[in-house]
């Protein structure tokens, strides 16, 4: 067995959206639970399992679909820093943990710069998975980035 450690990755993405970074901050720390009302054909469902919403320690537990199936996450908040609109999830249970020994996902919501409207959503995936034949979760990637695109609708449409 070689030791080069190929099962460990990491993937990252920009998202620009023209929501705030506290807004889109905000739903996934105080109410990961409306995240169903902005993307229905994505998430289906979130439960706070232990804790409470948008405390570090909470688990929640997710219903959502993702390359053809229903699926289920549950995850711990592992880490939140208000200051920098970042919150850290941790996978615990659930289809992800057939694939990976590990795998979390850092949501880190940027300003634009001064003078311009909107955020950069930056989505970090850090995981380990069971053997090298298992492919990167780049299609997870790519889930965030269109989740990300039909929150920053729903927000919009908060404002309006």
């Amino acid at each position: 067995m070689s030791s080069d450690n190929s099962d460990i990755g990491k993937l990252e993405t920009d998202v620009e959206i023209k929501a705030s970074a506290e807004q889109f901050h905000n739903m996934f720390r105080h109410k990961p639970h409306h995240v169903t009302h902005a993307s229905s054909e994505k998430i289906q469902g979130c439960e706070l399992h232990e804790g409470e919403w948008g405390k570090v320690g909470s688990v929640l537990y997710w219903n959502y679909f993702h390359e053809g199936k229903a699926k289920v996450a549950k995850e711990i908040v592992e880490a939140i820093d208000e200051e920098k609109n970042l919150i850290t999830f941790k996978v615990i249970e659930g289809d992800l943990m057939e694939h990976y020994k590990s795998i979390k996902f850092t949501i880190q919501a940027t300003p634009k710069s001064e003078g311009q409207l909107g955020s950069v959503i930056h989505w970090t995936i850090e995981y380990e998975k069971h053997h090298d034949e298992i492919l990167d979760p780049h299609s997870m990637l790519e889930f965030a980035a269109e989740l990300t695109k039909d929150l920053e609708t729903h927000l919009l449409e908060d404002t309006s």
